[in-house]
């Protein structure tokens, strides 16, 4: 199974009037991704739902959008993103309660219309998570979260991403061509293409195909993990500047990357091995991420989805100044 790069799509909520616009955006994301009119229809509701707790909550935040693949079908995931103070987490799910003087059905309804449904909230902020999958689809959630944002919103994204599915087996790429906009594009999909081809391949030749694949473009900073859950390893392999770190409960572990530009010139690649991986947290993040980041700040966050955890990383600790990109991959014993 290959999942393939997918941006998110931010919409701003600031005022009311911008409620009827997410949820118009939603549905016309389910009804392109083949939801029929009842499974877009519940998009929609929960576009609704989300955009209006974060303005009640809040005052103001963002609904973040995207496509996401399910094992037996693609899903809509949507999340609540706000810089207000936290709120109490299960006593926001009782029905009843609000901090806005509503009938405080939000996040219970929200809760029960999802089919994946984790928060975080702390005083830094709150996301809420919510992801739905076709009916007629038995679809089973990926633990895989990603935060994928273009500079500014530009049509084009030099940064991309692609994972790969075989069973017990991962494998995973996040490319940033050098630069952003469509020069640093090309350079990435080419990269992307040459990876999709054959993604578990030994990890130096996949590096080597990428650079040729890459020769002629800008060229970029490339990431290889591939997880094997049968026996309990991944192998690493960077060249340039993705950011790569393995985490289980408070520690953590930062994989070796080596100088050089794929599809430009490095001195060499090389496979780095870690063992006793199986149920922790692989993270990779393009330079358009800080990396003083530590989950070990936000009490509990390692233990969420991995699409929230993404997102916390993006809100908080996104640089502003170019393309970004976060994968969250739970290393677990089997890949479906």
């Amino acid at each position: 199974m290959n999942i393939r790069a997918s941006r998110t799509l931010v919409l701003p909520l600031e005022d009311s009037s911008q409620v009827g616009h997410a949820r118009r955006m939603a549905q016309k994301l389910a009804e392109q991704q083949g939801f029929d009119p009842e499974d877009s229809g519940r998009v929609a509701l929960l576009a609704t739902e989300l955009a209006s707790n974060v303005l009640k909550h809040a005052q103001r935040g963002e609904l973040h959008l995207r496509a996401v693949p399910g094992a037996d079908g693609h899903g809509i995931e949507l999340l609540a993103v706000d810089r207000a103070q936290g709120f109490d987490t299960a006593t926001c799910l009782t029905d009843g309660y609000s901090t806005g003087g509503t009938q405080g059905i939000g996040l219970g309804a929200i809760a029960r219309l999802a089919q994946v449904f984790d928060v975080h909230s702390d005083a830094r902020g709150s996301v809420i998570l919510a992801r739905l999958y076709r009916r007629q689809n038995a679809a089973v959630d990926l633990r895989i979260g990603v935060s994928h944002h273009a500079l500014h919103d530009d049509p084009a994204c030099g940064d991309t991403w692609h994972v790969a599915l075989d069973g017990h087996r991962l494998s995973a790429l996040l490319v940033d061509g050098l630069g952003h906009g469509p020069d640093a594009e090309t350079a990435a999909q080419a990269g992307a293409e040459a990876f999709a081809a054959d993604a578990f391949i030994d990890p130096l030749l996949l590096i080597e195909r990428l650079h040729q694949a890459m020769a002629g473009t800008r060229g970029g900073a490339v990431a290889v993990a591939q997880h094997d859950a049968r026996i309990n390893r991944l192998t690493f392999t960077g060249i340039g500047n993705i950011g790569a770190s393995l985490i289980h409960g408070t520690q953590t572990r930062g994989l070796a990357s080596l100088p050089g530009i794929v599809g430009g010139q490095y001195r060499k690649a090389q496979a780095f091995d870690y063992a006793q991986v199986n149920g922790t947290l692989l993270i990779l993040y393009s330079d358009g991420l800080q990396s003083r980041w530590n989950l070990a700040d936000y009490p509990g966050l390692v233990h969420r989805h991995p699409a929230v955890i993404a997102t916390v990383l993006h809100r908080d600790f996104c640089r502003g100044r170019d393309d970004v990109t976060v994968l969250v991959v739970d290393l677990e014993p089997s890949h479906g």
